[in-house]
């Protein structure tokens, strides 16, 4: 019997699932979900989970025998009856910049108008470029990306802030003008990273695509979000990443308007409990720098 393995439709995630229904040997499944139909804004619709709930659901109906996520999308919270059985290895964390006429963040002019829809990208613009006009944006990337330099005065930006992994899945880095570094822009806990999820119990479904420093390094961003309780209303960067023999960690927790943050790094040696207990400490130590006070957190 042929896998299959479900999808939101649009073009990005089906371009990601397919590399996973391909290594597979399956067949894709597109499902749509309200995140995929709606205008309104994330946060809005309830968050991370929105994009999940009908694959999910699929999955529990026995309609498909795997769904792929982007990971950042998915709760903190387990699924009751799921299990992330396979995290792939992972493709550029970064976000990028893709501005009119070549432009990079700092020759932007004064003024400029830049779209986002991401609270935390909103705040990391704002601390480094506080002249910009932030502008909250929806669509996918091919309708964002027609936006900069458009003729239509209500619509126009100067540029659009995105992740390197969804360009380049979709063959799209050539509108890229910056890459944006990590050390400085931390990303959304587990950007570039797939989850393969399956039924509890079904997980050797595809186990064999399971990238272990991949796994390690989202888990232990995703777990400083879990235990700040913070969801994607928060402007939260993190990033993880295994190096000589230890697993590192940084998350950073900003003001919404970008005029404040509070940053914490830890690293220890990767064993399988090292993700929850380095989330633990790198979260525990933005409360105390007074991570509630900035962003819409729950102690």
């Amino acid at each position: 019997m042929t896998l299959r393995v479900g999808t939101r439709a649009s073009a990005l995630a089906t371009a990601q699932a397919g590399t996973v229904a391909k290594a597979l040997g399956g067949e894709l499944v597109p499902i749509v979900s309200e995140g995929d139909t709606s205008t309104a804004s994330l946060a809005s619709l309830g968050g991370t989970g929105v994009f999940a709930t009908a694959l999910r659901e699929a999955l529990r109906a026995g309609e498909v025998d795997a769904v792929v996520h982007s990971y950042k999308d998915l709760p903190t919270a387990p699924a009751p009856g799921l299990a992330i059985a396979a995290v792939p290895r992972r493709a550029d964390v970064r976000d990028v910049l893709c501005a009119r006429d070549g432009l990079d963040l700092a020759s932007l002019p004064e003024g400029a108008r830049v779209g986002t829809g991401s609270p935390r990208r909103r705040a990391q613009l704002a601390a480094r470029r506080p002249d910009l006009e932030l502008v909250d944006i929806r669509g996918n990337i091919d309708s964002r990306l027609a936006r900069v330099g458009s003729d239509d005065p209500e619509r126009v930006l100067d540029a659009v802030v995105l992740a390197a992994a969804g360009l380049e899945r979709l063959g799209r880095l050539d509108a890229v003008t910056e890459f944006l570094p990590i050390d400085p822009w931390p990303t959304a806990p587990a950007q570039g990273a797939l989850a393969v999820e399956t039924r509890a119990g079904d997980e050797h479904l595809a186990q064999r695509l399971d990238d272990r420093p991949t796994r390690l390094a989202v888990e232990a961003e995703r777990g400083v979000l879990a235990r700040l309780e913070a969801g994607c209303a928060a402007p939260i960067g993190a990033h993880a990443f295994l190096d000589d023999g230890l697993l590192f960690l940084t998350a950073r927790v900003y003001r919404p308007d970008g005029s404040e943050y509070v940053t914490s790094s830890h690293a220890m040696p990767p064993d399988a409990e090292a993700p929850a207990d380095l989330a633990a400490r790198v979260a525990d130590e933005l409360l105390a720098l007074g991570a509630a006070r900035l962003a819409p957190l729950h102690e």
